[in-house]
């Protein structure tokens, strides 16, 4: 089997949680993940586990999780951290997955999908995981919302933010460029920590519209559930940086 990984935990592996440190939006995304299970005994697949940011504190709640990711830089970083939770790590390309068992709630989250840059490999992300749903099954996909990164940029092409993290003299700075007709969105973003180091890590995504995501979803055979802009599952808005999509798969 051929895993085509992108590099991304080559880039992020060492530092992705820093960036993800403060665990007050971990804790919601958790929360709400629970909320839509519709049985943790069917048992939870995560497509894109990386470090198991969320996935390990999920488990504590809902039992083990599965999780697949092509970077074993993020599976090792995963599995230093086992006695955080209870995660089966599986190596391996979320495009062409085909494990071998269904689950009750199948997520994929944080830009994963984005990550992906043809579309037809993106309906195969969400086609793999309606394969994996079992009858009554969830899937709940959260992605950059390309209405709201345009209203981000303001008309421009180039945009620059920085963000303090919580520790004194520590911060991210994000430079993020859009391309092809606003579809293509590359962010570099820097690491700048208190001892002066920094580290700079790159990923280019293509930026999707909750419309596009049910197509690939109902092309699988899934239902539309709903849009939101948040894990508090506030009513979606076209400005929110990111959206949630929610599918079920008939009974």
């Amino acid at each position: 089997m051929t895993i085509a990984d992108i590099g991304y935990g080559r880039q992020f592996g060492g530092w992705y949680d820093r960036i993800f440190r403060d665990g007050g939006a971990t804790g919601v995304t958790v929360d709400a993940l629970v909320e839509c299970h519709p049985e943790p005994a069917w048992g939870t697949l995560e497509l894109g586990v990386g470090t198991g940011r969320v996935a390990l504190p999920l488990s504590r709640r809902v039992g083990p999780v599965t999780g697949v990711d092509s970077s074993p830089e993020m599976l090792t970083a995963l599995e230093k951290k086992s006695d955080e939770g209870e995660v089966i790590a599986e190596l391996g390309d979320i495009r062409t997955y085909r494990g071998d068992r269904q689950y009750g709630l199948v997520y994929c989250i944080c830009a994963t999908l984005a990550l992906i840059l043809d579309p037809e490999e993106q309906r195969n992300v969400i086609a793999r995981a309606a394969e994996h749903l079992r009858p009554g099954g969830r899937l709940l996909v959260e992605t950059h919302n390309r209405p709201g990164v345009e209203a981000l940029h303001q008309g421009l092409a180039r945009s620059t933010a920085f963000l303090p993290l919580s520790e004194p003299d520590t911060g991210i700075q994000m430079n993020a460029l859009l391309l092809g007709e606003n579809r293509i969105w590359q962010v570099s973003t820097i690491l700048f920590e208190s001892d002066g180091t920094h580290r700079i890590g790159t990923e280019i995504t293509r930026l999707l519209t909750p419309s596009e995501v049910d197509v690939y979803a109902q092309d699988a055979g899934l239902r539309p559930e709903g849009h939101y802009s948040d894990w508090h599952r506030n009513e979606y808005l076209p400005t929110a940086g990111v959206f949630v999509s929610s599918y079920t798969k008939p009974a």
